[in-house]
């Protein structure tokens, strides 16, 4: 009987989710530039189309970003007009992102961006949402596991 080695690339969570991130990604690239998003752009714009405006601190907690990832791409938005940075009137610590009038306007566009991308994957959207919920199982504890 032939012994299962578990340091065998294809058996780690861990490569098929970087191999599974950056190979949606590049799907999502092509449909992105068109409405003139990146990837980490489009996340913070679907988090503001949810609510507008929120703050720097709340935006980073929902997209498990750092502020230092998280900075340079709000200011990138900001200066495509997409949205704006002010301070926050009861805590002049926290910065407030608010979508423009362009920014609201984007998500018409950006509203064809999922069903695009179920069609260029070709699988069944229960499929997509399975995998959906389960990766977002795993993303909970992960974040709740604490780091030695």
């Amino acid at each position: 009987m032939r012994t299962v080695d578990p340091l065998a690339l294809d058996r780690q969570v861990c490569f098929a989710l970087a191999a599974a991130n950056r190979s949606v990604i590049a799907v999502y690239r092509p449909v992105l530039e068109r409405i003139g998003l990146t990837h980490p752009q489009y996340l913070v714009m679907l988090a503001l189309w949810e609510r507008s405006p929120r703050t720097v601190r709340d935006i980073g907690d929902t997209l498990l970003l750092e502020p230092a990832t998280l900075s340079p791409l709000l200011k990138r938005l900001e200066a495509a007009g997409l949205v704006t940075r002010s301070r926050n009137a009861l805590d002049d610590r926290a910065l407030d992102i608010e979508l423009t009038s362009d920014g609201r306007e984007l998500r018409t566009q950006a509203e064809a961006v999922p069903g695009t991308i179920v069609e260029k994957l070709g699988l069944p959207v229960a499929d997509l949402e399975q995998m959906r919920d389960s990766l977002t199982r795993l993303i909970a504890a992960a974040t709740s596991t604490p780091v030695e």
